[in-house]
Protein backbone atom coordinates (compact mmCIF):
# COMPACT_ATOMS: atom_id res chain seq x y z
CA UNK A 1 0.00 0.00 0.00
CA UNK A 2 1.05 3.58 -0.57
CA UNK A 3 1.25 5.84 2.04
CA UNK A 4 1.81 9.20 -0.07
CA UNK A 5 0.38 9.80 -3.71
CA UNK A 6 3.62 10.72 -4.45
CA UNK A 7 5.87 7.56 -3.98
CA UNK A 8 2.14 5.60 -5.48
CA UNK A 9 3.76 4.24 -9.06
CA UNK A 10 1.66 1.51 -11.16
CA UNK A 11 2.09 -1.96 -11.66
CA UNK A 12 4.24 -3.48 -14.24
CA UNK A 13 2.52 -5.66 -16.34
CA UNK A 14 4.68 -8.51 -17.24
CA UNK A 15 3.94 -11.03 -19.95
CA UNK A 16 5.37 -14.16 -20.30
CA UNK A 17 5.19 -16.61 -23.05
CA UNK A 18 8.17 -19.08 -22.37
CA UNK A 19 10.53 -17.34 -24.89
CA UNK A 20 12.74 -14.67 -24.77
CA UNK A 21 12.95 -11.61 -25.94
CA UNK A 22 15.05 -11.00 -28.98
CA UNK A 23 16.92 -7.87 -29.26
CA UNK A 24 16.23 -4.69 -30.80
CA UNK A 25 19.57 -4.64 -32.91
CA UNK A 26 19.69 -5.66 -36.14
CA UNK A 27 21.51 -8.99 -36.91
CA UNK A 28 23.75 -6.73 -39.45
CA UNK A 29 25.66 -4.80 -36.70
CA UNK A 30 26.44 -7.73 -34.87
CA UNK A 31 27.94 -9.54 -37.78
CA UNK A 32 29.70 -6.55 -38.84
CA UNK A 33 30.90 -6.06 -35.32
CA UNK A 34 32.30 -9.99 -35.03
CA UNK A 35 34.04 -9.76 -38.70
CA UNK A 36 35.44 -6.03 -37.36
CA UNK A 37 36.63 -7.72 -34.02
CA UNK A 38 38.21 -11.01 -35.95
CA UNK A 39 40.28 -8.83 -38.56
CA UNK A 40 41.30 -6.65 -35.49
CA UNK A 41 42.60 -9.83 -33.90
CA UNK A 42 44.44 -11.31 -37.47
CA UNK A 43 45.98 -8.23 -37.72
CA UNK A 44 47.37 -7.86 -33.90
CA UNK A 45 48.23 -11.67 -34.44
CA UNK A 46 49.92 -10.58 -37.67
CA UNK A 47 51.82 -7.85 -35.77
CA UNK A 48 53.12 -10.26 -33.25
CA UNK A 49 53.85 -12.88 -36.08
CA UNK A 50 56.07 -10.31 -37.79
CA UNK A 51 57.40 -9.05 -33.99
CA UNK A 52 58.69 -12.31 -33.44
CA UNK A 53 60.04 -13.14 -36.58
CA UNK A 54 62.16 -10.19 -36.31
CA UNK A 55 63.34 -10.98 -33.20
CA UNK A 56 64.47 -15.03 -34.52
CA UNK A 57 65.88 -12.98 -37.54
CA UNK A 58 68.16 -10.73 -35.30
CA UNK A 59 68.59 -13.70 -32.92
CA UNK A 60 69.76 -16.08 -35.83
CA UNK A 61 72.16 -13.18 -36.96
CA UNK A 62 73.96 -13.13 -33.90
CA UNK A 63 74.53 -16.69 -34.20
CA UNK A 64 75.62 -16.27 -37.56
CA UNK A 65 78.51 -13.65 -36.50
CA UNK A 66 79.38 -15.51 -33.24
CA UNK A 67 79.45 -19.33 -35.75
CA UNK A 68 82.11 -17.31 -38.04
CA UNK A 69 84.03 -15.77 -35.49
CA UNK A 70 84.24 -19.21 -33.66
CA UNK A 71 85.44 -20.83 -37.43
CA UNK A 72 88.04 -18.32 -37.78
CA UNK A 73 89.54 -19.10 -34.12
CA UNK A 74 89.32 -22.82 -35.13
CA UNK A 75 91.08 -21.95 -38.58
CA UNK A 76 93.97 -20.26 -36.21
CA UNK A 77 94.28 -22.86 -33.70
CA UNK A 78 94.84 -25.67 -36.68
CA UNK A 79 97.04 -23.59 -38.52
CA UNK A 80 98.90 -23.49 -35.34
CA UNK A 81 98.23 -27.45 -34.68
CA UNK A 82 100.01 -27.79 -37.82
CA UNK A 83 102.95 -25.57 -36.91
CA UNK A 84 103.04 -27.21 -34.07
CA UNK A 85 103.07 -30.67 -35.37
CA UNK A 86 105.60 -29.78 -37.81
CA UNK A 87 108.17 -28.78 -35.07
CA UNK A 88 107.33 -31.85 -33.20
CA UNK A 89 108.28 -34.08 -36.00
CA UNK A 90 111.66 -32.04 -36.92
CA UNK A 91 112.97 -32.02 -33.82
CA UNK A 92 112.06 -36.53 -33.55
CA UNK A 93 113.70 -36.57 -37.27
CA UNK A 94 116.92 -34.91 -35.63
CA UNK A 95 117.31 -37.44 -32.79
CA UNK A 96 116.61 -39.93 -35.63
CA UNK A 97 119.98 -38.62 -37.11
CA UNK A 98 122.20 -39.03 -33.79
CA UNK A 99 124.61 -42.34 -34.51
CA UNK A 100 123.44 -45.45 -33.43
CA UNK A 101 126.19 -46.03 -30.80
CA UNK A 102 124.97 -42.79 -28.95
CA UNK A 103 121.79 -43.85 -28.99
CA UNK A 104 122.92 -47.44 -27.02
CA UNK A 105 125.29 -45.16 -24.88
CA UNK A 106 121.92 -43.32 -23.90
CA UNK A 107 120.27 -46.59 -23.38
CA UNK A 108 122.38 -48.20 -21.66
CA UNK A 109 122.71 -45.30 -18.92
CA UNK A 110 118.37 -45.40 -18.33
CA UNK A 111 118.70 -48.68 -16.95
Amino acid sequence: MCVNSTEWSAPRIHCFSGQKRKPNRPRVQVHRLAWRKRNEDKATAGKNMELRNLKLYMENMSILEENEKLRKKANLLHQENLALMSEFQKKFSQLDRIPTTLNLIRDRARV
